[in-house]
């Protein structure tokens, strides 16, 4: 009697915002080609769908920010939660891999140790701005957890957590998109007397847009006034409806490209700053909520910015203006001096871009993560360290 062929191995990746989306896609890609026979679930949107993943939530349904967004929006995560932890066992899932989105995925991380299931976090919770009691939640729950950021990894193993720097996964993502200042150079974009356009970042989540768009879009309109040159895009992800951006009067692009084609940016606090300064497009950072999470959240956070750009430079790299003092004309007079191409403050700032990239380990993070899972299941070594070859 021929013996029945080993159950192909079944991973669930989740992601909760667009970042995650294409980190999650990246890994999903680096897993299928180390192995093959994988079977790949999760949550996630057009990027792990293309790249292979049977998702069974989309990222529409997670767009929600902390406070009382998160409390209005409980049920529905309990409800999904439930159905995750009955995929787990239905396919046999053997690892559970989260990608940042803490709100949700420690909750998930919990229920996959309760389940036996190995958990991979990749992109760990900001553990060393927020809420320490998360550190204890990633050493009860996680059997490994992956950082991207160059400071991470020491304060998690202060806690007892088994941590790793493994790079940032946006060292490969410019490295494949070629944008940037290259991109604009070649495009004529920022040349003598060509216009120049400048990105608006307001978010991922539909309540971040409309907290932060009004003012960004009025501070655009007054920039718009006093130079005509200036075109203006928005960045808008694919799960938010063109609704939400109607009333800034703006055009709209995917992030990629609003990146790409950007000469500055007023931008949102989040991995986006890093991808502007790898892209050297000089910024203004802005970010504002409602009162009531502003006002846990201020008591909460330990950190002397909330821009990654700064933490990793160790330096006051870029402006931020947060909560009241994000004003239309706060943001156009910081960003209007980032504007002209010798001007001081945009040289210093592209500067301190090239500290940060240095800071941020080497390409082949997706590598290494797809690595560290495959070891979790029991077939093979990772590749070790943010600069091991992959």
């Amino acid at each position: 009697m021929t013996p029945e062929p080993p159950p192909r191995p079944a991973i669930f990746i989740s992601a909760g915002e667009s970042s995650g989306d294409r980190h999650g896609a990246a890994v999903a890609r680096e897993i299928r080609r180390k192995l093959p026979d994988a079977r790949l679930f999760g949550i996630g949107g057009r990027e792990m769908n293309a790249a292979g993943v049977s998702t069974l939530a989309g990222l529409d349904e997670l767009s929600v920010m902390g406070g009382t967004e998160v409390l209005r929006r409980l049920p529905g995560f309990v409800r999904l939660e439930r159905r995750i932890r009955d995929l787990f066992v239905r396919e046999d899932i053997r690892l559970f891999l989260p990608i940042d989105y803490p709100g949700l995925n420690l909750r998930l991380a919990r229920a996959a140790r309760r389940q036996e299931r190995r958990v991979l976090y990749y992109i760990a919770p900001q553990v060393w701005a927020w809420r320490e009691g998360r550190a204890r939640k990633l050493r009860r729950h996680c059997d490994r957890v992956l950082t991207v950021l160059p400071f991470e990894a020491a304060p998690l193993e202060r806690y007892g957590v088994r941590a790793e720097f493994v790079g940032h996964p946006l060292l490969d993502e410019t490295r494949a998109s070629a944008g940037g200042a290259g991109a604009r150079a070649a495009g004529g974009l920022g040349a003598p007397g060509a216009g120049r356009i400048v990105g608006l970042f307001p978010g991922s989540r539909a309540q971040e847009v409309r907290y932060i768009l009004p003012v960004f879009a009025e501070a655009a309109r007054r920039l718009a006034r006093r130079h005509r040159d200036i075109d203006f895009i928005i960045a808008r992800p694919p799960h938010l409806p063109a609704s939400l951006y109607a009333e800034a009067g703006f055009p709209t692009a995917g992030a990629r490209e609003a990146t790409a084609r950007s000469w500055a940016a007023l931008t949102k606090s989040g991995t986006i700053t890093l991808e502007l300064a790898l892209a050297g497009v000089p910024m203004v950072v802005g970010y504002r909520m409602g009162r009531l999470e502003w006002s846990v959240g201020r008591r909460l956070v330990r950190v002397p910015s909330i821009v990654l750009v700064n933490l990793v430079a160790e330096a006051p790299v870029v402006p931020e203006l947060l909560q009241d003092e994000l004003t239309a004309g706060r943001a156009a007079a910081a960003l209007e001096v980032l504007l002209a191409e010798g001007a001081p403050a945009r040289r210093e700032m592209l500067r301190g871009f090239d500290t940060v990239r240095d800071r941020l380990g080497k390409p082949g993070c997706a590598a290494r993560v797809a690595g560290h899972a495959i070891e979790l299941l029991g077939g093979g070594q990772p590749a070790r360290g943010a600069g091991a070859p992959c």
